[in-house]
């Protein structure tokens, strides 16, 4: 069992019948009343966010969930196809409603991290940067500017992104899919 003061981002809870992975937690006291959790959870099932305050005496189920190695197949109609790596006719589907933005940075034969609660995979985990091609960029133009510029370019997967004005059509960028953005030229 886990108490009000372990919530900590990345912690994985039920909560009502469903798993909830904490993104963020910040203890808040008011004059002399206790301590209250202030926290923001994503639910692992449906991606939707909620923000929620925990008091001195809550305690809660660690959600017991399994990982394991997947490949990303395609993507169509905000459906995605998955594989097992070591199965590939062990298919499953998710939503992209799901998927949340991890979603825009999916390419094919991709190896991601599949999340299993109570025998049904509710989610995937990306790595935290992704490599993708840049597959339209217009020509950067330098301006009266004390800094450098950014551009938006579109990348293989169809995802706009903001990029420095020296990436062109056809270079390979690193992305952070925490944030969703350019990291370096690769």
């Amino acid at each position: 069992m886990i108490d009000h003061t372990q919530l900590r981002k990345g912690v994985q809870i039920v909560l009502d019948g469903a798993p909830y992975e904490i993104l963020e937690s910040a203890p808040m006291k008011k004059a002399q009343r206790r301590v209250v959790i202030q926290a923001r959870l994503r639910n692992l099932l449906t991606g939707n966010m909620l923000d929620r305050n925990f008091h001195q005496g809550d305690t809660f189920e660690e959600a017991d969930l399994v990982k394991k190695n997947v490949l990303f197949l395609y993507g169509r109609r905000g459906k995605y196809m998955f594989c097992e790596k070591e199965n590939r006719g062990n298919r499953f589907e998710l939503e992209e409603s799901s998927l949340g933005e991890a979603a825009h940075f999916l390419k094919q034969d991709q190896e991601l991290t599949a999340v299993e609660f109570e025998g049904k995979i509710v989610n995937v985990i990306l790595p935290i940067k992704v490599q993708l091609k840049v597959a339209e960029a217009p020509p950067g133009v330098k301006g009266d500017r004390a800094q450098g510029g950014t551009k938006s370019v579109t990348l293989e997967t169809g995802t706009i992104i903001q990029a420095p004005l020296f990436i062109e059509t056809g270079d390979s960028v690193e992305i952070n899919t925490d944030k969703g953005e350019y990291v370096r030229r690769v």
